[in-house]
């Protein structure tokens, strides 16, 4: 099979290259992946920002259906719609673990990066990382159930959103959209805050729902315009997507005193950040690292239930073979959500 392959450590080496189709072990079943989407943790993969174990396939949200299984693995069969937690591997013994949360594990191996992932025709999954596609919910869509579930372990979970909130997000990009839809659903309201590069994402946030979009070179005080549009003296909570350092200060200047930021982008570098700002309005600082278990049947009920639309956000598609310009694509910021069809 044809597969996009970090081949060597350092910046770029990723290829489309001739790779063996996975072959099913005991507790493990193979995936025919019908879309994949590409993350900004594969562009930070590609330019040597992120921890790889190559040579390996890049990839880690699909969905598909399965085509071979484990003949120990007893409640799943060839032809379920399926999508599948990123984690191949951890050691289920830590603290971590035992409370729910592998993704904290320090001998976590996730698809993707550490073991072959799903920008390939066929993925290997262990067969307790599955999740059944809801019927009526598509494949397409399905394969954005992984950041879905990133927003509602980093947002709902562990940063609090709650109705009645004023949110304010920096970065339109997909993990931006999903996180406006995600806090609207939860009865908070939201403005999103983007670039003038963003500016037919700003209209698409603005189309989801957000109660408010702002280019951020329009205004000299985001503070004062945040209060003038909203009637609120500050966010109650703010949530970096975009993985931009300016983003930081924007945020910074418009959350409220004793109110919450929350870090959801990677930036791959170190930022700079006026960290007194924390102190001085006694700010809960959180971040989030991939998702946890609970979190994946909430965000496939989101979807299912429509309160969540990741089919809006789908905007480019492209065969393996045309990675380049779907990397290229990405790079871009055209359009939302660039996706692989293996």
């Amino acid at each position: 099979m044809r597969a996009v392959r970090k081949l060597a450590p350092g910046r770029g080496n990723v290829e489309v290259v001739d790779a063996p189709e996975p072959q099913v072990r005991p507790g493990h079943v193979v995936i025919a992946v019908e879309a994949a989407g590409i993350c900004g943790t594969d562009v930070h993969i590609v330019d040597d920002e992120f921890a790889t174990e190559p040579p390996v396939t890049l990839g880690h949200e699909l969905a598909g259906t399965l085509v071979d299984v484990g003949r120990d693995v007893k409640s799943w069969q060839v032809g379920d719609r399926v999508t599948s937690e990123t984690y191949f591997s951890t050691c289920g013994r830590c603290a971590h673990c035992r409370r729910g949360r592998p993704n904290l594990c320090s001998e976590r191996k996730s698809i993707g990066s550490k073991r072959d992932g799903a920008f390939a025709s066929h993925v290997l999954v262990p067969a307790t990382n599955l999740h059944r596609v809801p019927d009526g919910l598509d494949l397409e869509s399905a394969a954005l159930t992984e950041p879905l579930a990133c927003a509602v372990h980093g947002v709902i979970d562990t940063a609090g959103a709650k109705a009645g909130d004023w949110v304010a997000i920096t970065g339109p990009g997909p993990i931006g959209l999903l996180t406006l839809q995600l806090v609207l659903a939860a009865g908070a309201r939201a403005v999103v805050i983007g670039t003038a590069q963003d500016r037919d994402r700003l209209a698409l946030a603005a189309d989801l729902g957000a109660n408010a979009t702002l280019e951020a070179g329009d205004v000299d005080d985001p503070a004062a315009w945040f209060a003038d549009t909203t009637g609120a003296d500050g966010a109650d909570l703010v949530v970096e997507c975009s993985g931009a350092g300016p983003a930081v200060d924007t945020l910074l200047k418009v959350v409220a005193k004793g109110g919450r930021y929350a870090q959801m982008g990677l930036f791959g570098r170190g930022v700079t950040l006026d960290q007194d700002v924390v102190c001085y309005k006694e700010l809960a600082v959180t971040g989030t690292n991939a998702s946890v278990p609970s979190a994946w049947p909430r965000a496939l009920a989101l979807l299912a239930s429509g309160q969540v639309d990741a089919s809006r956000l789908v905007s480019h598609r492209f065969d393996v073979e045309a990675w380049d310009e779907a990397l290229r694509t990405v790079r871009s910021k055209a359009g939302v959500k660039v996706v692989l069809k293996p």
